[in-house]
């Protein structure tokens, strides 16, 4: 399970922010994408990291097939 890595879009608050943390809690490297609010990212990721998991902050519009073709 060390391996698995989960997108969560719009992880970064309410209903994602809760998938997140119980997708990390479960063992998963969490990658916390957001559009627009880096600082809430940002905390959800130290908050999960100070909880012993993997997670990084991801910015994109996954409405945008550029963002999502970076």
């Amino acid at each position: 399970m060390a391996d698995t890595v989960v997108l969560v879009t719009g992880g970064s608050r309410g209903i994602g922010a809760a998938i997140s943390r119980k997708v990390a809690a479960s063992g998963h490297k969490v990658l916390v994408n957001y559009t627009h609010n880096q600082a809430a990212a940002d905390a959800l990721v130290e908050e999960l990291k100070a909880a012993g998991g993997e997670a990084i902050a991801v910015q994109g519009d996954v409405q945008n097939e550029a963002d999502v073709l970076h």
